[in-house]
C-alpha cells in the first residue's frame, strides 16, 4: 500500500534528474501489517500526547511494535486477541505476522545507502528461569533476536542490558533501564537508529535567530534553518505541511503546522491512519522557502497507561497467558519503557529509540508503573516513502539546541 504522501522530490538546486528511490517489494500481508502499523501509531502518539506533561515528546511506532511483536509470540487466548486487536493485526496469524515483521525489517535497513538505518532486537531472562525453546526460536528466527541468559541479581545486569541499548542506537539511548527488580524474569528489547542528511540542506550561513510563539504564550530564542527549492507541499483547513527528503528520498520527513487559530492538539486528535491517507492526497509540488527550527532532545515514557487504554490491559494483569513463554509459573508485563533521541540540523537527522518490555512473576508486589515558518508548536513524521512506514513521530513545542 503507497501512502499517498510519497512522492519524488525535486529541487531547484539540485539537477533537473534525480535517481528512482528504492523501495519496499509489498507483499499482500506486509501491506497489512503497514497500515496496521500505521493505525498503531497515531492512536499510541494521541494517548501518549495526552498525558504527557513535556514541551517535546517523541516516540517511534516502529520500535513498539516490533517489542510488542515478540512479546505477542508469547501469548495465548484472550492475551492473544488482546494484542492482534491493539495491534491491528485481525485477521492475519502469527506466523503470517512474523513473516511480515521480517520481510519489513530486512528491506528497511537496506533500502537507501545515503541513510544509516538499523534495527535490532534482543530478550533476556533472568538465571534459572525456563522459557520455551520455540518461543527463543520464533524470536531468533523472525526478529533475529540475540537472546541471553543473565543473572539478573548481579549489580551489573543493569549495565549489560543498558550497554546493549546504547551500542545499538550509536552511543544516543543512555541508562535507559534504572534497576531489575526482583520479581522481573524476562526483557524484551528493541532498539532503533536513523541518521540521513537532507536530499537538500540547509546552508549554516543561512541560518538566522528569531522568535519561536509558545503554545501557552509567549516567545523563545530559538536557531531557524532556512532553504529554498521544490518541496511537495500540502494545504489544509486545519495545517499547512512540507515533506523534506532525506538522501535517494526513500526516507522524508514531513512537518505539520497548525493554520493560525488552530492548536495542536486540535491537530492532534485528528490524526488517524485515514486522514492520514486523504489529507495528503492533493499534495503538489511547490517552491517554498522553509525556515526550521533546530532542535535536540530526548523524551522518556512508561507506555503502561497508553496501551492499556488502547485495549492491552489483561497483559498487564495476573490474567495473562503468555504460557507460550514458559510454563513453569504465571509471568505478565510490568513495564514498557520508552525512550526516544532526535537531532535535527542542518547537515540532516540522527534519532534514536528503544523500547524494553519487563516481563514479571506473580512472586513479589508490582514497582510503580509558502512561507512556511515554523514558529509555533508544530508535529513532525519520519517516515520511509514506498510504503508509508512510519519510523518516529514528536511534537516541538519549545525548540532548544545544545551543542
Amino acid at each position: 500500500m503507497i501512502l499517498a504522501l510519497s512522492m519524488l522530490s525535486s529541487c531547484e538546486k539540485m539537477d533537473p534528474v534525480d535517481r528512482e528511490p528504492k523501495k519496499v517489494v509489498l507483499t499482500k500481508k506486509v501491506a497489512e501489517i503497514i497500515q496496521a502499523d500505521r493505525q498503531f501509531a497515531f492512536e499510541l502518539f494521541q494517548e501518549v500526547h495526552a498525558l504527557a506533561e513535556e514541551d517535546n515528546l517523541m516516540i517511534s511506532p516502529l520500535s513498539v511494535s516490533y517489542a510488542l511483536g515478540m512479546t505477542l509470540n508469547g501469548a495465548v487466548g484472550p492475551t492473544r486477541d488482546a494484542f492482534h486487536q491493539v495491534l491491528h493485526f485481525e485477521g492475519m496469524t502469527d506466523q503470517e505476522v512474523n513473516e511480515s515483521y521480517q520481510d519489513l525489517m530486512s528491506q528497511l535497513v537496506a533500502l537507501d545507502k545515503n541513510v544509516k538505518f538499523s534495527i535490532a532486537n534482543s530478550i533476556w531472562y533472568r538465571l534459572g528461569f525456563e522459557v520455551l525453546e520455540a518461543f527463543i526460536a520464533t524470536n531468533r528466527e523472525y526478529f533475529d533476536a540475540a537472546v541471553e541468559e543473565l543473572d539478573f541479581s548481579d549489580p551489573e545486569a543493569v549495565d549489560i542490558i543498558n550497554g546493549w541499548i546504547e551500542e545499538k542506537t550509536n552511543g544516543k539511548i543512555k541508562d535507559m533501564l534504572d534497576d531489575i527488580p526482583e520479581y522481573a524474569v524476562m526483557y524484551l528489547v528493541n532498539a532503533i537508529y536513523f541518521n540521513a542528511t537532507w536530499k537538500y540542506q540547509f546552508e549554516p550561513e543561512e541560518t538566522f535567530e528569531d522568535d519561536f510563539i509558545l503554545e501557552g504564550g509567549g516567545t523563545q530564542r530559538c536557531d531557524f534553518m532556512q532553504v529554498e527549492g521544490g518541496f511537495n507541499f500540502t494545504s489544509h483547513d486545519l495545517f499547512t505541511a512540507v515533506e523534506l527528503p532525506y538522501g535517494d528520498s526513500a526516507f522524508s520527513m514531513v512537518v505539520l503546522l497548525p493554520n493560525s487559530g488552530k492548536s495542536l492538539s486540535e491537530l492532534v486528535e485528528e490524526l488517524n491512519a485515514e486522514h492520514w491517507n486523504s489529507w495528503f492526497s492533493n499534495s503538489y509540488m511547490a517552491n517554498v522557502q522553509i525556515q526550521l527550527p533546530k532542535f535536540k532532545y530526548g523524551f522518556k515514557s512508561l507506555l503502561k497507561r497508553p496501551l492499556i487504554d488502547l485495549g492491552l490491559g489483561i497483559a498487564f494483569t495476573d490474567t495473562a497467558d503468555f504460557s507460550k513463554i514458559t510454563t513453569r509459573e504465571p509471568i505478565y508485563i510490568s513495564r514498557v519503557i520508552h525512550q526516544t533521541f532526535i537531532d535535527v540540523q542542518e547537515e540532516g537527522t540522527e534519532a534514536a529509540a528503544a523500547t524494553i518490555v519487563e516481563m514479571r512473576n506473580l512472586s513479589a508486589s508490582p514497582g510503580e508503573p509558502a512561507l512556511f515558518r515554523v514558529d509555533r508548536p508544530f508535529l513532525y513524521v519520519i517516515k520511509e516513502n514506498s510504503t508509508g512506514t512510519l519510523l518516529f513521530m514528536g511534537k516541538v513545542g519549545k525548540p532548544e539546541y545544545e551543542e
